[in-house]
C-alpha cells in the first residue's frame, strides 16, 4: 500500500510516498480504507523528531482518518463508513484503529469533513467541557481562534450556549473567526486582548496553546472560580505566575495531551463524544472547517501550509 514516510526527521521535504505492508489488525482492532486523514501540529512536531509516537503505535504520522471498515470483524459492517482517532499510520491508504475509538460517520459529511473531526472533538470535549467544565452562559476564551481546534472549540462552544472569544494574528483572520460564530477575536499583535477581556468582563474558561508569558496574562481576566486549560505551548514551555490571584479568584490551572492517553481514557472519550457531541454534529450545530484538502501524495506541501500559519480550519490530506 502507498504511505507517506520520513526520510530522516526534518523539513516538510523528508515527507515522501513510499510502498509498505498493509497493517494488520490485532483483537479488538478493525481495518479501515482510508479516503482521508487530518494533518495536525503534533505530525509537524514528530517530522521534526519532537514528538516520538508513543511505545506500539505505527511511525507512520496521521493522528485521525475517515473511510471505510475494510474486512470481517465483530464491530462494524464491512464497508461501513467511519472516522478514527489513532495513535499514528493515518497517512497511508489502510489504516487500524481501535475499535472502541472509531465512530460512524453521519450520512451528510464527507469523508474530508469527517476526517477533520476526531483529534479536534476528543481535545477540546476532553478539555474544554471535562476539565474545564464549560457551562451555558459562560464565557470561552480560545487562543489560536483560526486554527482546527480554534474553530472546533467556538462550534462546540456555542452549541452549548457559551458566548466564544479569542486570538488570532490578522484582522483577515479576526474576522474569519467572527464569522466563524466568535463573538470578538482580538488581533494578538496589536490588540491588548488582556486588557480587552477584563472590560468585556473577563472569561469563565481559557484553552490556552500559546504558553510562556500568555499564561499570566491569561489569568488576569479569569472570573472568579475560572479554568485555565493548557494544550500546547508554541511561545513557551515555561511560565511565570502570580499566585495571589489563583488564590483569591480560586482559579483551576490544568491541561493535558491526547495521543498519551491509555485506551481506556480514550474509548471514555469516544463513548462520551458519541452521546453528547455526535447529536449536534447531526444536526449540523457542530462541523469541522476544512481549509484546504490536498492529494496524500502532496503530505509535505499540506505540512507547508500549516507551517505559513494562513489556514483557516483543518487541513485534510485524501486518498
Amino acid at each position: 500500500m502507498m504511505a507517506i514516510e520520513m526520510t530522516a526527521p526534518g523539513g516538510a521535504d523528508v515527507l515522501m510516498p513510499t510502498q509498505v505492508n498493509r497493517p494488520v489488525p490485532r483483537p479488538g482492532e478493525i481495518l479501515i480504507k482510508v479516503a482521508a486523514a487530518g494533518v495536525n501540529r503534533p505530525d509537524i512536531l514528530q517530522r521534526r523528531g519532537l514528538y516520538p509516537p508513543p511505545p506500539g503505535a505505527s511511525d507512520i504520522l496521521g493522528l485521525e482518518v475517515a473511510g471505510t471498515v475494510e474486512g470481517e470483524n465483530h464491530y462494524f459492517p464491512k464497508g461501513c463508513r467511519v472516522m478514527a482517532l489513532l495513535p499514528g499510520g493515518g497517512y497511508a491508504e489502510y489504516a487500524v484503529a481501535k475499535a472502541d475509538h472509531v465512530i460512524e460517520i453521519p450520512d451528510h459529511l464527507s469523508f474530508e469533513a469527517a476526517a477533520g473531526l476526531p483529534e479536534t472533538v476528543y481535545t477540546v470535549w476532553a478539555n474544554v467541557m471535562e476539565a474545564g467544565a464549560l457551562q451555558k452562559g459562560e464565557t470561552l476564551f480560545v487562543h489560536g481562534a483560526t486554527s482546527g481546534i480554534g474553530t472546533m472549540a467556538a462550534s462546540i462552544g456555542n452549541a452549548f450556549g457559551a458566548t466564544v472569544y479569542g486570538t488570532a494574528g490578522s484582522p483577515e483572520k479576526c474576522a474569519a473567526a467572527e464569522r466563524l460564530g466568535f463573538a470578538k477575536c482580538y488581533n494578538y499583535r496589536e490588540d491588548d486582548w488582556a486588557d480587552q477581556m477584563v472590560k468585556q468582563g473577563g472569561a469563565d474558561v481559557v484553552l490556552d496553546m500559546v504558553g510562556g508569558d500568555y499564561v499570566a496574562k491569561n489569568l488576569s481576566f479569569l472570573n472568579h472560580r475560572g479554568r485555565h486549560i493548557s494544550i500546547a505551548f508554541l511561545q513557551g514551555a515555561t511560565a511565570t505566575l502570580p499566585i495571589f490571584p489563583v488564590m483569591q479568584k480560586q482559579l483551576v490551572l490544568t491541561g493535558s495531551t491526547l495521543r498519551g492517553r491509555t485506551d481506556d481514557e480514550k474509548a471514555r472519550l469516544t463513548a462520551e463524544i458519541e452521546e453528547h457531541i455526535l447529536p449536534h454534529i447531526r444536526s449540523k450545530n457542530i462541523l469541522p472547517i476544512i481549509d484546504r484538502v490536498f492529494p496524500m501524495q502532496e503530505a509535505a506541501q499540506a505540512h507547508g501550509h500549516m507551517e505559513q500559519g494562513d489556514h483557516v480550519g483543518k487541513i485534510i490530506l485524501s486518498v
